[in-house]
């Protein structure tokens, strides 16, 4: 039997969470520059539908070999990051590996490459390690959360004498080994996007010659190559099988080996001088002092760019709330019939599909550089990601023929038994919502990105590399808030 104090309780404390997020998010809105700069933004939209429409796919030279650059940096970068997870997952009870993984996968890929073309220059061991480095602390914290939480049964059914390599090769990983490769494929995925995007920093992947087309006003070209881009992820459940997966990796070795231009002496410079403050740096000869110097760029540079990352992403997160609630009748077959359905699917596919970053750099060309094109991208690809998943979970409730029809199932029979689900997903896509909004910087929003790229475009990576750190801080901090507020959901659900 239901007990009707508890249900007030929870409907209370989501009731209670949803108010201060959306107070939060009401007040960034209010704090954010989302003015429109550009003259005629209607007819830069204009255009870039019409491009859509007839995309041109012989404008663009060396169309294969980036697409097969894009491919190789994914897989390869994935498969590493696969493999150097499995293993920190397996040492996952250590709180130190918990804290490197957090910190690696709290620096967005875009940084990792920027960070690599100083060390390796601009090469194909910088695609692979940028794609690598991050997804290796995101694959341990997920096998290593899968590993944790699997039935422990087996492993005591084993012979007491049972080694931990028996116990775990034979209790453990068999039965969370299908889960490991539904997961590994879905990050293939977003490695594929990760790759793609790191054309914006001059790596010869899809997006290099994307954000060229887009810049130069050839949108027919562009929509080529971002329709390419679809119909790799798309066709994935096609071509992506276990037993070719080697097969992929030797032909991305082979057609992409990771080699570094760049020789050991240009590591240690990078180690011993060009990341070191300049104010402790041997032979500085100015009048900076290290508390003076970091004063500054915390004053000048740090808090600025936290303030906006902040106000964008939190406006952002407000925002893709919205538009999951918009998507989720337009998806549920509780609400709508099959042509709907597909139509908003087709919708819903473009924009989880397509990096944020990409759609932020869209928007960008049509709306100006205001934080406008940001929380558009950011909140239509997540509130597409939360509309999708909350729809499935809509669509496996049962719903008595004679109950009420359209807003009033909505609101009082459908998002009510969903509406914890729903905000858990929100809250999970909070800590990665800020992640991508500080990379908006690259593109000239005026996020702590903007200050990092600028610095490396100055060569001080001194002052790159300390505002990296800071970002690093937001996110964790952000991931933390998030963890806790996701614990009371699922205490009080």
């Amino acid at each position: 039997m239901n007990n009707p104090r508890a249900h007030n309780t929870t409907a209370s404390h989501y009731r209670h969470i949803s108010l201060v997020l959306a107070g939060f998010a009401l007040l960034a809105f209010f704090l954010a520059d989302i003015d429109i700069t550009t003259r005629s933004p209607g007819t830069e939209l204009g255009r870039i539908l019409a491009g859509l429409i007839r995309p041109d796919f012989f404008a663009t030279d060396h169309l294969l070999q980036a697409t097969l650059f894009t491919l190789s940096f994914a897989v390869q970068g994935v498969a590493l990051g696969a493999a150097v997870g499995f293993v920190l997952a397996c040492f996952w009870h250590y709180r130190s590996v918990r804290m490197a993984s957090a910190t690696v996968r709290a620096i967005h890929e875009l940084f990792w490459g920027l960070i690599f073309l100083q060390l390796t220059g601009l090469s194909t061991l910088t695609g692979v390690l940028a794609i690598a480095i991050p997804y290796s602390g995101i694959f341990a914290k997920v096998f290593g959360e899968f590993l944790e939480e699997s039935n422990s049964k087996p492993a005591q059914a084993l012979a007491r004498n049972s080694g931990p390599l028996s116990t775990f090769f034979f209790a453990k990983l068999p039965l969370v080994w299908a889960q490991f490769k539904v997961y590994g494929a879905y990050r293939l995925e977003c490695g594929i996007r990760s790759s793609a995007i790191l054309g914006f920093i001059g790596l010869p992947t899809l997006g290099f010659h994307l954000e060229t087309a887009f810049r130069q006003g050839d949108y027919s070209a562009g929509a080529a190559l971002l329709y390419i881009f679809f119909l790799l992820i798309i066709s994935m459940r096609g071509w992506l099988h276990a037993r070719l997966i080697p097969i992929y990796l030797l032909a991305a070795l082979l057609y992409a080996p990771p080699l570094s231009s760049n020789t050991g002496a240009s590591l240690w410079r990078f180690l011993s001088h060009d990341i070191m403050p300049a104010p402790l740096r041997s032979g500085y000869s100015g009048d900076l002092t290290f508390s003076r110097w970091a004063l500054d760029l915390v004053s000048q540079q740090a808090v600025p760019g936290l303030v906006n990352t902040l106000v964008l992403g939190s406006a952002a997160l407000l925002m893709t709330g919205l538009i999951a609630i918009m998507i989720l009748p337009l998806l549920s077959r509780h609400f709508s019939g099959k042509l709907v359905r597909s139509g908003a699917n087709i919708f819903v596919i473009m924009m989880r599909t397509t990096p944020e970053f990409l759609l932020a750099f869209i928007f960008l060309l049509a709306l100006g550089p205001s934080m406008l094109p940001g929380i558009f991208a950011l909140a239509l690809h997540t509130g597409a990601i939360i509309g999708h998943l909350t729809s499935r979970i809509a669509d496996q409730l049962p719903i008595p023929s004679n109950s009420a029809r359209g807003l009033n199932r909505l609101s009082f029979e459908v998002l009510p038994r969903v509406y914890g689900n729903f905000l858990a997903l929100l809250l999970y896509r909070w800590e990665i919502i800020m992640r991508e909004t500080a990379i908006l910087g690259l593109i000239g929003i005026p996020t702590i990105g903007f200050y990092i790229d600028s610095a490396f475009a100055e060569f001080r990576l001194d002052r790159a590399f300390f505002l990296i750190a800071v970002s690093v801080i937001l996110n964790l901090s952000v991931d933390g808030l998030s963890r806790t507020l996701r614990n009371r959901l699922r205490l009080h659900a």
